[in-house]
């Protein structure tokens, strides 16, 4: 799990089916580590806005996220950090 830093929305105009419904969202990885300052995309199942702080799961987490293994993410966002706190 990482913690991150939501930054845009991603649009897309054609993706797949599995896909729709979905909110993609680009984030930024916070907190130190090998990883920081990486972006990425992920599915946003809680509803979090840009600019929040949340929480990341990646590969198989995030696909059982929506209980099917079939949908082609491999991020997830599944928090969001509500305490002010330095990472």
């Amino acid at each position: 799990m990482l913690t991150a830093k939501l930054v845009d929305n991603i649009w897309s105009t054609r993706k797949t089916e599995l896909l729709n419904g979905y909110k993609l969202m680009l984030v930024e990885v916070i907190g130190g580590g090998a990883n920081e300052g990486e972006r990425l995309v992920a599915a946003d199942y809680i509803g979090a806005g840009i600019g929040e702080r949340v929480l990341v799961t990646l590969g198989s987490s995030a696909r059982r996220m929506v209980g099917d293994d079939s949908i082609p993410v491999d991020a997830a966002i599944v928090g969001i950090i509500d305490e002010d706190c330095e990472f």
